[in-house]
């Protein structure tokens, strides 16, 4: 696998948005069909909530194959009770992800029956390696689907945003799965990553957006990323308190406990921020809210943000098959 595709074999230009498929399984054809916008649902009217889920598969790991299965069957289960109401849509952004996962995922009949996957191939990612994928409700109507490739990165990191429409109204709302910069460099990349990606959730045209993933945050400055680009952090939003992940007070866990030991001596069990607690990996989720006079009254009594319900952060647990029995 390239690390990095070559140069000439890339479409897009870096920081600019690059409309890309999705895709909808066709029991006619049993192929993944790519489509660039979906049609209503006629399970669309119920819609009042979203649940958003976000994972690190994790690509250096080994039993990969293995570990996606698990991963898989665990957010299947997790995801059962929201697909089967009528009132809550389903999100679900992946990071790390292998060419072996994208074939994994378009697999599994609960995909194939509920989702539309952004990706069955690389053909999107910088990287020929390892990238970002995400399933969205077939419920939810996509107006776009587009990736805005990092031009400062090293790690051929970009974002990759979903547009959906939701009642009242048609109003657009705008999903983002990123992977932002791994490790500490000089200069830092994640603050640049980040103002780009504010750019596109401040977008004239978006009522409410949300954006997770892996945001690497292991230093000082990632503490005011959000604050810095004016967007809100869920997890605080939500009645969260800050933890460093070094005391008893585990309720901000990011970092899983499978990391290596020196990782959690260095940065301790935690990251910034998680909303429950599933030996999780360094995920956040970032809400920006359309309004000139943004508080925390007010977002409690905004039916938007109720829409955007439930955000929740999963890494895989230790199984026997991660050890490849």
């Amino acid at each position: 696998m390239e690390m990095r595709k070559p140069t000439s074999s890339i479409p897009w230009q870096t920081d600019r948005p690059w409309k890309q498929f999705f895709y909808v399984w066709s029991p006619e054809t049993s192929r993944w069909q790519g489509i660039q916008s979906s049609q209503s649902s006629s399970d669309k009217s119920n819609l009042m909530k979203l649940a958003v889920y976000s994972w690190n598969i994790d690509f250096m790991l080994p039993h990969g194959e293995a570990r996606m299965n698990a991963a898989l069957k665990h957010l299947e289960e997790l995801t059962r009770q929201h697909r089967l109401d009528n009132d809550t849509a389903v999100a679900i952004n992946l990071q790390e992800c292998v060419p072996l996962d994208l074939e994994t995922i378009g697999e599994k009949d609960w995909i194939r029956d509920s989702f539309y996957c952004t990706d069955i191939d690389t053909s999107a990612w910088t990287s020929g390696a390892y990238g970002t994928a995400s399933l969205i409700d077939r419920r939810l109507e996509i107006s776009s689907c587009f990736r805005v490739h990092y031009s400062a990165t090293q790690m051929e990191r970009d974002a990759l945003f979903i547009d959906v429409s939701v009642l009242p109204g048609g109003q657009k709302v705008r999903l983002c799965n990123t992977h932002l910069e791994s490790l500490v460099l000089e200069p830092p990349m994640r603050p640049a990553q980040m103002r780009l990606i504010a750019t596109y959730l401040h977008a004239e045209g978006i009522a409410g957006a949300v954006v997770t993933g892996d945001f690497n945050a292991i230093q000082p400055f990632d503490r005011s990323l959000h604050l810095d680009n004016d967007l809100e952090d869920a997890y605080l939003e939500l009645g969260g308190q800050e933890g460093d992940g070094r005391s008893a007070d585990n309720g901000a866990y990011t970092w899983g406990q499978q990391a290596l030991p020196e990782l959690r001596l260095l940065y301790g069990c935690a990251g910034f921020k998680s909303t429950t607690l599933h030996d999780t990996f360094v995920n956040m989720a970032w809400i920006w809210m359309l309004t000139n006079n943004f508080d925390v009254e007010w977002v409690e009594m905004d039916p938007l943000w109720k829409w955007i319900h439930i955000v929740e952060f999963v890494e895989s647990k230790p199984t026997s098959s991660n050890n490849g029995n």
